[in-house]
């Protein structure tokens, strides 16, 4: 233990470098050269400020004002099916910050009163239908801190195994030290059902629901100290802020507005609810009952069932929405696999265009390595292992190959070796013929999503997303390895530097250009296909149009012009044409 409160008003406090110099030649007095201390170096992002890194930093309040389908259609670009998990967990996510937001604002003025509810959500479903996936896009949608913890390897403080409370910590770490932007953060914890009091043990399973009590005070609320008690690096970490500020108070998370989701299997909690609903056996318990589809029976579960499948009943208490989430069918696997936005096929082509292969799937090969997957019985987690023992064939050899094209077909899929050997002797003109078959027909699949989206996706990136754009955004997917989003984020970014250097000339030669939307989209296509760069647009733009412009100015007063796309084509006709009918309009 370290002790300042006793020292000397002058004397210098220590630096946790300094401490563990005088430490490490203890243990080395004490125990020979086999023992040393080492200390890792912490850095937050403002180490090097003299500041506290701590404390919290301006604009670090979240700025939320998304409504429940606004999040339900950005979570339906990139989750096939659960329909309902998603409605669920759009809602009530949006009604939680939103009510943080309000409560803010001033306008909320039940923010302290007792009994206050916070939406914590259990999510209830198999394995691989995409749990942890939604929750981790709807931290990244939001812009909050997201932490995810496995409930196995949790235990109650005093316990051997990781404190519940380093969660809360984690969440500080994910927001760079930023204390009031982690006291709005999402906690996930999975495999919660591994922590539910065994059935088949006489008396209480106590190493298990001393997990859930050690959750409830962080799932209601509670002061976590950031401070972690017997941490050498966190006292150093304490005793450093001190030197550097003089400010001995703790610092605590308060976890009032974290919200915490959790999540299981449950594999058998739809007997529980079968036996329930069998006893029961009113209203819609006989149709149910008839059901073999157990997600028929996760429907309607109950506290009743919780409790009786181990859980503690203020533990249930804490968790009052609940989320089910369905089993994926064969269908479903191919959807995944078909979304533009899937990592799985976009993982795989960046795979292959690291040796420089190019490579393109036909939607019947997709549907065989979905009906592979479906066997395996694992959800989506399934097409990982089914694309990769698929490919892996060909991964291996075309490197060798020099090819730069490949199209997976079914015949690839159903009989790799003899494909690979048909490839090594050389491509053939219907490989090529294949793959620009699926690449004509993955433009034209990318152009019709963005269509079918355009509205969402056009209020979502503040672009307008003309006919023209669609179609550059659909050509660019197809040259470039990123989603619709980032595709659509990197047109927008091209649009914005674009009026930039609109600005630019302004600042440079006095004179105001305005690219026409046309014009722009002309820059952005030549820019993509690698036939110009923005740098050589401002060079361009001087020399073809500064003189012409200047000249009309000095003539006519005018000093704005709007340059179309054939200004840019053919900037000599387009100013001989502009000064010939600016100077009729000025009666010279």
């Amino acid at each position: 233990m370290i002790i300042l409160g006793g020292m000397e008003k002058n004397e210098k406090i220590p630096t946790p470098k300094e401490i563990e110099k005088e430490i490490s030649e203890f243990l080395s007095k004490k125990f020979g050269s086999s023992v040393r201390m080492i200390t890792p170096r912490v850095l937050t992002m403002n180490a090097e400020s003299e500041g506290d890194a701590g404390e919290q930093k301006s604009g670090s309040v979240i700025d939320f004002d998304l409504k429940p389908e606004d999040l339900i259609a950005y979570l339906d670009q990139y989750i096939i099916k659960q329909d309902m998990a998603k409605a669920v967990l759009a809602t009530k996510i949006c009604t939680h910050f939103n009510r943080i937001r309000r409560t803010r604002s001033g306008r909320e003025q039940a923010g302290d009163m007792v009994g206050r509810i916070k939406n914590n959500i259990l999510m209830i479903g198999p394995t691989g239908v995409g749990k942890t996936y939604m929750v981790k896009l709807i931290a990244n949608r939001i812009g909050v801190p997201f932490v995810k913890g496995d409930a196995t390897k949790f235990s109650e403080t005093g316990y051997v195994g990781g404190d519940v409370e380093d969660l809360v910590r984690d969440l500080v770490r994910e927001a760079d030290d930023d204390i009031e932007l982690a006291q709005h953060g999402i906690i996930y914890i999975d495999e919660i059902d591994k922590i539910a009091g065994s059935r088949h043990i006489i008396g209480a399973d106590v190493s298990r629901t001393g997990v859930q009590r050690a959750l409830l005070k962080p799932m209601e609320e509670t002061e976590v100290e950031l401070k972690v008690p017997h941490d050498p690096i966190s006292m150093f970490q304490e005793i450093e802020r001190f030197r550097k500020t003089g400010d001995r108070k703790k610092r605590t998370v308060n976890t009032r507005n974290i919200l915490f989701i959790v999540s299981g299997a449950f594999s058998e909690l739809p007997e529980i609810i079968r036996k329930r609903i069998a006893r029961q056996g009113i209203g819609f318990g006989a149709q149910v009952h008839e059901s073999r589809d157990e997600t028929d029976f996760l429907r309607h579960v109950s506290s009743e069932d919780l409790i009786k499948f181990g859980f503690e009943s203020e533990f249930v208490g804490r968790l009052p929405v609940r989320a089910v989430f369905e089993k994926l069918g064969e269908d479903d696997l191919f959807e995944i696999l078909k979304n533009p936005n899937n990592p799985i096929i976009l993982g795989k082509k960046l795979d292959f265009a690291a040796y420089g292969i190019d490579i393109k799937f036909d939607d019947r090969a997709l549907r065989l390595l979905a009906a592979r997957a479906f066997k395996e019985n694992t959800g989506a987690r399934g097409l990982v292992s089914a694309v990769e023992k698929a490919l892996l064939e060909f991964e291996k050899r075309l490197p060798s190959l020099e090819i730069r094209h490949f199209a997976v077909t079914p015949g690839i899929i159903a009989k790799p070796q003899a494909a690979v050997e048909r490839l090594a002797a050389g491509p053939r003109k219907r490989d090529q013929q294949e793959f620009r078959r699926l690449a004509a027909e993955e433009h034209a699949f990318i152009h019709d999503y963005i269509q079918n989206n355009r509205a969402m996706l056009a209020e979502k990136y503040n672009l307008a997303l003309t006919p023209s754009r669609i179609a550059m955004v659909a050509t660019f997917y197809a040259r470039h390895i990123m989603d619709v989003g980032h595709v659509i984020q990197r047109v927008k970014q091209l649009h914005d530097e674009i009026k930039k250097i609109e600005l630019y000339f302004y600042k440079t030669h006095d004179i105001n250009i305005v690219l026409e939307e046309e014009a722009i989209d002309f820059i952005i296509e030549q820019v993509i296909d690698d036939i110009l760069t923005l740098q050589e647009l401002e060079k361009k733009l001087s020399e073809d149009f500064e003189y012409g412009l200047k000249l009309i100015r000095e003539k006519t007063g005018r000093n704005r012009f709007f340059l179309t796309r054939r200004a840019l084509t053919d900037p000599e006709g387009f100013l001989e044409d502009l000064i010939r009918d600016e100077l009729k309009l000025s009666g010279h």
